[in-house]
């Protein structure tokens, strides 16, 4: 079992600049010794995401994320810890060393590996299948037909486009003769489950799936000839060890750089559409792979732009995905426009017969998403009678809970008023109502959970033990005199205080590498809270927390010694009168120590 080394792991932390890494994703701004931004995990105008470049992690004081380097970038790439610290260390420069000692704290995932082989063969039959394209005779109507479409030879080098062939042995055969092994094709999801030999794509149109890093992950295919009823018109990769289309967006490899620059993204309907928009200079376009957009997908941009276009198909399936965006965007914050084409089907037929200016000009036309809704309410629920007027008001409704500010919920219910010709006062009262029973029902799905996390965040052990989680050596040595592990009774201060006292002994001590030991999240969660808030009176907070458990330890003593006393007091045998000559001796030792804390 391979593990990352905890040196390289502390190298890697010490070579990578926090706020250089945080800043790629999130703007910051420096205020006295930390720096500031807008939180990416949750929707604020008002920043309250630190980063503490000294100490190494970031917190926000809104929504309490928090965490080292690596957990920033775990969270924002949505990889594994290892997967985090091979990032990291690949812009450092590191030379990572793994080990297979059982003492090591940190596991390699044994994913990483079988994913770093099936990247490494889909990265190989892409660029088979786009030789196939550009280069051979049998793929020369594929080109044919992909030229057709207005697509350029710079637009399939690009995105690597490409043609797999009509043969569906022919595959099977050539990676078995580049030593690729059975078992490892039979589960890489280019053959058929039930006939392993089989290509699963075959004369197909070929379109690369690429991770955000760039990576070939997966594959598309498009039907190109043949009885189409007999065939799909597009064939996607299912998920795999490498990939998964609930967390992947096809073309944002090429796109992030353009969102950040322009914080805004494009969400439209598959490749063609997503390449119409790139070959056009349009680079901030991306599509989900053969799914519904998720929320996981708007994740994924979300710390990159700040309004969302959605260029979805005009059909009633195209409407429908286009009104679930909508939704599923504003509950996480995000400003909406929808796209309206004229004159195609689609943005790669508008390119073909219109060019770039046309695409280019839809997008800086695009509506915003109340108005769109609202056209649509009127199309299904004409002003004519009060029960329409009413249905309608319910369905946009869902919309105005999706809103995150008060302001923007006041004006689309005036909007609604003066489109439907309703009273505004009317709205409010129907509108408040229904949020109010929603509200108490929110409330109830939510108390056991928050019941559990204020049960360990109120701990006095788990508290104490915590205002000595800093850089600070010294002030855990002083704990460490007054008390052990063995100690304590709550589990979580237990745990804690081991892992301080192997920071300490090994002469590691610091707040990055307590918190790189702790494999608990919640408790992890409750130490980054601790440290902003002992931050400004550490040393005063840390002798109050030693003195508190310096008592409990003494108050449990001589509760044990008053149990042990009442037990033999009533022996008349000499050695237990002896015995019990001792306990009250201990008793009144203790009690004199107790009463020198309170002084």
């Amino acid at each position: 079992m391979s593990f990352i080394s905890k040196e390289s792991i502390d190298e890697v932390e010490s070579r990578v600049d926090i706020v250089h890494i945080v800043g790629e994703y999130v703007p910051l701004v420096q205020r006295g010794s930390s720096w500031f931004g807008c939180c990416p995990f949750h929707h604020e105008k008002t920043p309250s995401f630190s980063v503490d470049q000294d100490r190494k992690f970031f917190y926000c004081f809104g929504c309490h994320a928090a965490g080292n380097v690596f957990k920033f970038v775990q969270e924002m790439e949505k990889v594994s810890f290892a997967e985090s610290v091979e990032m990291l260390a690949k812009k450092a420069g590191v030379q990572l060393n793994y080990v297979n000692s059982g003492d090591e704290y940190h596991k390699k995932d044994e994913n990483v590996k079988k994913k770093e082989e099936y990247i490494n063969l889909y990265t190989r039959v892409a660029t088979t299948f786009h030789y196939f394209l550009m280069e051979t005779e049998i793929g020369k109507f594929a080109l044919d037909y992909i030229t057709s479409r207005g697509i350029t030879f710079e637009t399939l080098e690009k995105f690597k486009i490409g043609y797999s062939p009509a043969d569906r042995k022919w595959l099977h055969s050539f990676l078995l003769k580049k030593n690729f092994g059975e078992d490892f094709l039979k589960e890489s999801g280019l053959f058929s489950k039930k006939f392993p030999d089989t290509a699963f794509f075959s004369d197909r149109l070929m379109f690369p799936i690429f991770d955000k890093n760039g990576s070939v992950v997966a594959m598309g295919g498009r039907f190109l000839r043949g009885d189409s009823s007999r065939s799909p018109e597009y064939l996607n990769s299912t998920d795999l060890i490498q990939y998964k289309k609930g967390s992947t967006l096809y073309a944002f490899n090429f796109a992030k750089k353009a969102m950040r620059e322009q914080q805004r993204v494009i969400f439209c309907e598959g490749y063609m559409d997503c390449i119409a928009y790139h070959q056009c200079g349009i680079e901030y376009a991306v599509a989900p792979l053969g799914t519904a957009l998720t929320e996981e997908h708007i994740r994924m941009v979300k710390s990159f732009a700040e309004t969302v276009y959605l260029s979805f198909d005009s059909d009633s399936a195209g409407q429908n995905a286009t009104k679930r965006a909508i939704l599923m965007c504003r509950k996480q914050g995000k400003t909406v426009r929808v796209i309206r084409l004229k004159g195609g089907k689609d943005p790669a037929e508008i390119m073909l017969k219109f060019g770039s200016e046309v695409l280019t000009d839809a997008i800086e036309s695009a509506i915003l998403d109340n108005d769109f809704l609202l056209t649509k309410l009127l199309e299904v629920y004409p002003k004519t009678t009060p029960e329409n007027k009413a249905k309608a008001s319910l369905a946009f409704f869902v919309y105005i809970d999706a809103l995150q500010s008060d302001i923007q919920k006041n004006a689309c219910l005036e909007q609604l008023g003066q489109m439907y010709g309703i009273e505004m006062e009317a709205l409010k009262k129907d509108y408040e109502n229904r949020r109010d029973l929603s509200k108490k029902a929110r409330n109830n799905a939510v108390q056991s959970t928050e019941a559990t996390v204020q049960a360990l965040k109120i701990s006095a052990e788990l508290r104490a033990v915590m205002t000595v989680v800093t850089d600070n050596k010294e002030l855990f040595g002083k704990m460490k005199e007054s008390v052990s592990a063995d100690d304590l009774e709550d589990n979580n201060a237990k745990m804690l205080f081991r892992i301080m006292e192997e920071c300490y002994d090994t002469n590691n001590y610091s707040v990055s590498s307590i918190l790189n030991r702790c494999e608990s999240e919640e408790l992890k969660q409750v130490i980054y809270d601790s440290i902003n808030e002992f931050s400004n009176h550490v040393e005063q907070s840390a002798k109050d927390s030693i003195q508190l458990l310096k008592r409990n330890v003494l108050e449990k003593k001589r509760a044990k010694t008053q149990e042990l006393i009442h037990s033999f007091e009533t022996s008349s045998l000499d050695e237990d009168k002896k015995y019990l000559k001792e306990l009250l001796a201990q008793k009144m030792d203790v009690d004199r120590q107790i009463a020198s804390l309170k002084d």
